[in-house]
């Protein structure tokens, strides 16, 4: 696939059309998503200012620091003009060039640094600062196919790992051990970076953001392990799913694993344009619930997945949003009894015209080791 099929240029012109409609005269994005979304340009994120400048009437143009100009240079962008700074000087007074006539409000990037924030509101003090979300939002929410066929390349590498799981997942080894051949895995698979690797052994696979340890598995204990990283095309991977190596789990586990299983399927199956965000959530959550388990479930169903590991749409309940065809969310409901044990299963899943499609295609019951 072609950084152009992923990076087109007329995303540039939507998004100027759509700052016009939200009222904002500029967008202005510092190194992150919404920046390479529009561009293609991963650019490094640091103290020396990289900042797309996108006018609603006007051309964009993209400041970059003088030792960065031939990476910035080498992005799909096309139509965009770029304007390089040396060490030592103020970079601020390019923004203001950049921007045609009076400027009343600007859209910043969700997540620029403070000191940017504050510069630039030093550098444009007549204007009113919102978030680039208000725009970006709506243009990042729906996935292309050939977006959804990069989350599928995603979803297909790290399907490869947790294949392999097997040849790292015994008795006595730690978490830790386990993790560190997990994300060499992860790159050979074809990853640019690893994101993260969770691998809860026993009573650490009731806390779903857990991480790693040195605590040694143990036999028949149930390991929650989540992984996700990100591929050369900047979209991300994220699946989960839950082992147990060297012994048979104990009883009580099963008997909720068996529960969580049928949830998620529940919840993957609930998945076609017109249903809500927050009744997939319902229907894991209501299994779970009527299970006797409703308080152990911890978390939403999921998130968003694209450019970031978490965006828009995020399946929760309160979120009242229908689904649309290219939506790309997790599906992960997740069962956790502090100082016991947990289980999570987790599947990457788009919604298409008449449904929903799971990019992550190994087993979801459990996997005996």
């Amino acid at each position: 696939m072609g950084t152009n099929e992923l990076y087109p240029a007329e995303r540039l012109a939507a998004a100027r059309r759509a700052t016009a409609a939200a009222g904002l005269d500029a967008l202005l994005l510092t190194p992150g998503s919404d920046l390479r979304y529009l561009t293609g340009y991963d650019a490094h994120a640091g103290e020396r200012l990289t900042c797309l400048v996108l006018p609603a009437e006007g051309e964009p143009t993209l400041i970059v620091p003088v030792l960065e100009r031939p990476a910035a240079e080498a992005a799909p962008a096309a139509g965009v003009r770029i304007v390089d700074h040396a060490d030592g000087t103020d970079p601020y007074p390019l923004v203001r060039a950049a921007l045609p006539g009076p400027v009343a409000a600007v859209g910043l990037a969700d997540r620029m640094w403070a000191e940017q924030v504050l510069a630039l509101r030093a550098a444009l003090p007549d204007a009113t600062q919102r978030l680039a979300a208000e725009v970006l939002r709506e243009l990042r929410i729906r996935k292309s196919p050939a977006e959804v066929a990069a989350l599928a390349e995603a979803g297909a590498a790290i399907d490869a790992v947790h294949r392999r799981m097997g040849e790292w997942l015994r008795p006595g080894r730690t978490e830790a051990e386990v993790a560190a051949d997990i994300a060499a895995a992860i790159r050979a698979a074809g990853h640019v970076t690893v994101d993260f690797v969770i691998v809860a052994a026993g009573p650490h696979g009731a806390s779903p953001h857990h991480g790693t340890s040195d605590r040694p598995i143990r036999a028949g204990e149930p390991v929650v392990v989540d992984i996700g990283g990100t591929m050369p095309s900047g979209y991300r991977s994220d699946c989960t799913r839950t082992y147990v190596a060297g012994g048979p789990a104990p009883a009580e586990f099963t008997d909720y694993y068996t529960v969580l299983y049928e949830a998620q399927r529940a919840a993957v199956a609930a998945v076609r344009p017109g249903v809500t965000a927050e009744a997939v959530d319902a229907a894991a959550r209501d299994v779970i619930t009527a299970a006797g388990y409703g308080d152990a479930f911890l978390h939403r169903t999921g998130h968003g997945i694209g450019l970031d590991t978490h965006e828009e749409p995020y399946v929760v309940a309160g979120n009242p949003r229908p689904l649309e065809a290219g939506m790309a969310f997790s599906v992960e409901p997740g069962i956790y009894l502090a100082g016991r044990h947990g289980a999570r299963i987790e599947d990457i899943v788009v919604c298409t015209t008449d449904g929903g499609q799971r990019l992550n295609t190994t087993p979801t019951e459990l996997i005996a080791l």
